[in-house]
């Protein structure tokens, strides 16, 4: 039992490639699809956690695993809609989060490797909310705009809004912040043994 939130960790990246292979069926069927293993890899991350609480099995490998799962899933699905759809997810976007979580992943690593680990800021996790819930509502506009009628045509001026580009740029900057944080905060680092 103790081991189930790490294999729901597990399965989220495993979930990943499977995303980015609808995301390339240009149909509704191949659009939902996505959205719909998306939808539940993210909640794999708050059921993970809580399980983990719950069966009292937090280890230090759950917390290394935990945010390069949700780093996976979330990288993989900005990568490949910034191939296939580049007007909605600009390459530099990308470019400075992949830098920013690859960063906090050296980071992470480099503190496991000294026996230490480092602690999730409460705004980490904000801004993993907030990336989630940006391509959650992209995926459901992208699934929208295979419809026809008025669903389609509300999705299609989704896409095409100025508000869908403003998050987008909260949320590069809301990365951003949390990464500086990690890297000038050095309270972070919990010893070894804590």
């Amino acid at each position: 039992m103790k081991r189930i939130p790490n294999a729901l960790t597990v399965a989220r990246m495993l979930a990943t490639p499977a995303v980015i292979v609808c995301l390339f069926q240009d149909t509704l069927l191949g659009q939902g699809a996505a959205l719909a293993l998306f939808v539940v890899a993210a909640l794999s991350d708050y059921l993970d956690g809580r399980l983990a609480r719950m069966l009292k099995a937090d280890s230090r490998l759950g917390r290394f695993l935990d945010p390069v799962a949700d780093k996976v899933l979330v990288l993989g699905t900005f990568l490949a809609l910034a191939f296939l759809r580049p007007e909605l997810v600009p390459w530099w976007a990308v470019a400075v989060i992949a830098a920013r979580d690859i960063t906090v992943t050296l980071l992470r690593t480099r503190a496991e490797a000294r026996g230490q680990s480092i602690r999730t800021v409460p705004m980490a996790k904000l801004k993993t909310m907030m990336q989630l819930a940006f391509l959650i509502t992209l995926l459901v506009l992208l699934t929208g705009s295979h419809m026809a009628g008025v669903l389609g045509e509300a999705a299609d001026g989704g896409l095409a809004s100025s508000a869908l580009f403003a998050a987008l740029v909260a949320v590069v900057v809301v990365t951003v912040v949390t990464g500086l944080w990690y890297v000038f905060r050095s309270e972070l680092i919990a010893p070894p043994g804590s």
